[in-house]
């Protein structure tokens, strides 16, 4: 059986312009939104990344660039759903992704079925999705945001 691994991680900084909605996994939540290009779900982008380096397909700013107009605002859960499909047509069938969510706020724990519902059906594999605190470990005047962590694991398709 021929098997890949890809990583991907992705980073956005807290916006509080009010026209910023916060994204995480397909899911709207309370809180400050994130800067971004996109509507800057870092899970979604650390998903498509761990599919695009398993696949060896660049990353999502290869395939999605932050210069190109047509991609702002755009809902990265239908981007993945993209990366899972370019995935596909390479011959790779995506096994299963797994996420860590790294951020101080909002809880993920209320969101999480409902986030691992929605990027499980852009990937057509189960999805996992984990949150995590910094416990004090960003210091007084860093940047708060969101970080995710995520691992892809693909299946050569017939073997």
């Amino acid at each position: 059986m021929e098997l890949r691994i890809g990583q991907g991680v992705d980073c956005h900084p807290y916006d509080e312009r009010a026209d910023r909605r916060l994204v995480l996994g397909g899911v709207a939540l309370d809180g400050p939104g994130l800067r971004g290009h996109s509507d800057a779900d870092a899970v979604a982008h650390a998903a498509a990344d761990a599919l695009l380096g398993a696949a060896g397909l660049g990353d999502i700013g290869v395939h999605f660039p932050d210069t190109d107009p047509r991609w702002a605002g755009a809902d990265s859960v239908a981007l993945l759903a993209e990366v899972a499909r370019l995935v596909r047509a390479e011959g790779w069938r995506p096994a299963n992704v797994d996420c860590t969510v790294v951020a101080d706020q909002p809880r993920l724990a209320p969101h999480r079925d409902a986030m691992q519902e929605r990027l499980s059906g852009a990937v057509g594999a189960p999805v996992t999705v984990k949150g995590k605190r910094t416990e004090g470990l960003q210091g007084p005047g860093s940047p708060a945001g969101v970080t995710c962590f995520a691992i892809a694991l693909l299946v050569r398709e017939g073997s």
